[in-house]
């Protein structure tokens, strides 16, 4: 989720959920204790040079239980980070400290914010050598269709 998104889907919601990928919430009480951007310039595995520029917000509980973040307070957190910072309107990822500090990326259902997943790829499979994958189609599923020769279906 992109922050002008976030932004909109934030405003006026009278409570802030957090569900981590294995449907748990985070803790109602958690603070949010950064919001910036990290740029990362690389070289990819296939020695093409890359940079991107992502929207980082850090959660984090303490065993304050009374606090409460609104999402009034959270949107002006991100006004003043827009100020002071200059966020663009990019991709959200969200840090959150489970056995190490893990993130994820950020999407919205049914007025809850989801932490997804995040998965490591190659970024160069065809100067590595890596075979594109093929789309397994059941056979059963192709039932009552023909193929006439020189159509290009086989």
């Amino acid at each position: 989720m992109k922050l002008e998104e976030f932004k909109e889907k934030l405003a006026g919601k009278e409570q802030l959920n957090f569900i981590l990928p294995d449907g748990s919430f985070v803790p109602a009480h958690f603070h949010v204790t950064e919001v910036g951007t990290i740029t990362r310039n690389f070289i990819d595995c296939g020695g093409t040079v890359r940079s991107e520029t992502k929207i980082n917000f850090q959660l984090w509980k303490d065993e304050d239980i009374d606090h409460r973040i609104s999402s009034e307070k959270l949107l002006n957190i991100i006004k003043i980070s827009e100020d002071k910072v200059g966020l663009p309107n990019t991709e959200i990822h969200v840090e959150y400290q489970l056995d190490t500090v893990s993130k994820y990326g950020l999407e919205e259902d049914n007025g809850n914010f989801l932490l997804t997943s995040t998965q490591t790829d190659c970024l160069a499979k065809d100067k590595c050598g890596i075979p594109e994958k093929k789309i397994k189609v059941s056979m059963a599923s192709l039932s009552g269709q023909t193929c006439e020769p020189g159509s290009g279906c086989c």
